[in-house]
């Protein structure tokens, strides 16, 4: 059975009494108790000490580095609130910009409102929350625990436990068997309704509000979109470096073997340079087309349309392209849909038999929508195994919020779709 994700999930369980959450309600409402006044202790001393130093600045900077205290309550309430939040409380707190100093960091958490919000849980859990649980939890504990102990204390002394008088080891035994039961059971309830509506509080005050979770969705987006910019950055270096610097050898040596082949008399020399010129020629060939794959200039220079035709061109089978895209897109995007309409013509060529395949490409909404068709035997499934680079696509066009789709039912036909946003910045 799947374990609640909250206390009022669990109160809802049939096998809530048999369970650990009475306990860890308990062990919650318990722990309110010495967090709760050390709390007030320090805001009071804090506040007694602010009033003292006023009349120099120490005293007004102390006052005003509170919801530093406040974040401080956060994290250590965040970590408790496990007890009966199985998934916890997010972090509200915004991610530092990067190259901060401490100094920086502190004034940055300084004036969030997530800081100030913290703090004003601090005040009341130092002020109502941690009373209100000494006198449910403690309470019930104190009466469960007499209750249990009714046998042993009715046997040496008279215990009086309401209306009822017990004097005898008999007399507690059946008091513990006939209220402990129904005790335990009112109790567990009621602590876990106390300790469900105090964890609703903390999520109240300690979670994320609505803009602080787009806000965090978007930094986010934002990193990821960082890694992929980093990324791409990476495969221009790299193709510079190959067409700059690798293949310039390559046609050097072509170039050097080629007159030594013209020089040489005809012989067993000869025969050997003309092979080694044939190998170079071909490692320079495969070289180009390792080039292109990496960072295809024509991507950069001509824009999506035109480099994906000219994937088109060098597929071994007939591909149809009709693409309707009114302008350039961002870099990221351009590069995803070009990638995948490599991977997938890639796949056709290798694994689906078929005869033909056609590439589509349209704006639909401020989303591009690429396509490719083919009429193979289908029954291609993502990461199967063949074609593992689309997995890698999944993950380059949830970075850009696009999705990845493949429709591909026995006979055919399969069809490979993806869709993502038109801005980076959606």
């Amino acid at each position: 059975m799947q374990e609640p994700n909250s206390a009022w999930a669990a109160l809802a369980m049939p096998r809530y009494l048999v369970s650990s959450w009475p306990w860890r309600s308990y062990a919650y409402l318990l722990s309110s108790v010495p967090i709760g006044l050390l709390t007030i202790l320090v805001l009071i001393a804090g506040v007694a000490v602010s009033a003292v130093l006023s009349p120099i600045v120490i005293g007004v900077l102390l006052l005003t580095a509170f919801p530093l205290f406040g974040v401080l309550i956060g994290i250590v309430e965040r970590q408790r609130a496990r007890l009966v939040l199985p998934a916890g409380i997010p972090s509200p707190h915004a991610a530092m910009p990067a190259g901060m100093n401490r100094r920086e960091r502190l004034k940055f958490r300084r004036r969030e409102q997530a800081s100030l919000r913290a703090l004003g849980y601090g005040v009341l859990l130092g002020t109502f929350v941690w009373f209100f649980s000494a006198a449910t939890a403690g309470l019930s504990v104190v009466i469960l625990g007499i209750t249990l102990l009714a046998p042993l204390i009715a046997t040496d002394d008279t215990m009086g436990m309401g209306p009822w008088v017990l004097d005898t080891t008999g007399e507690g035994l059946l008091f513990l068997f006939t209220f402990g039961p129904c005790f335990y059971v009112v109790s567990s309830y009621l602590i876990g309704v106390v300790a469900a509506a105090e964890a609703s509080l903390a999520k109240a005050l300690l979670g994320p509000r609505e803009d602080e979770l787009r806000r965090n969705v978007a930094e986010l987006r934002r990193s990821r979109l960082d890694l992929v910019d980093a990324f791409e950055t990476e495969r221009a270096r790299i193709e510079r470096h190959l067409h700059d610097g690798v293949q310039q050898r390559l046609v050097g040596l072509t170039m050097t073997l080629g007159l030594a082949e013209l020089d040489l008399p005809e012989g067993e020399s000869k025969r050997l340079v003309v092979k080694a010129h044939g190998e170079a020629e071909a490692a320079l060939a495969d070289l180009r087309e390792a080039v292109r794959g990496i960072h295809p200039r024509v991507l950069v220079d001509l824009g999506l349309e035109a480099a994906v035709r000219e994937v088109a061109d060098r597929s071994p089978l007939p591909v149809s392209v009709q693409m309707a895209l009114p302008n350039r897109l961002p870099p990221p995007i351009e590069a995803a849909a070009y990638f995948f309409v490599s991977e997938g013509l890639g796949n056709v060529a290798k694994h689906a038999n078929a005869t033909n395949c056609h590439v589509q490409a349209w704006v639909n909404r401020d989303r591009l929508v690429v396509t490719v068709t083919d009429d193979g035997v289908g029954g291609a499934q993502l990461g199967n195994g063949n074609g593992t680079g689309l997995t890698g696509l999944v993950t380059r066009l949830d970075a850009l919020g696009g999705t990845l789709d493949l429709s591909s039912p026995p006979g055919g036909p399969t069809r490979l779709r993806m869709e993502c946003p038109c801005r980076l910045d959606d």
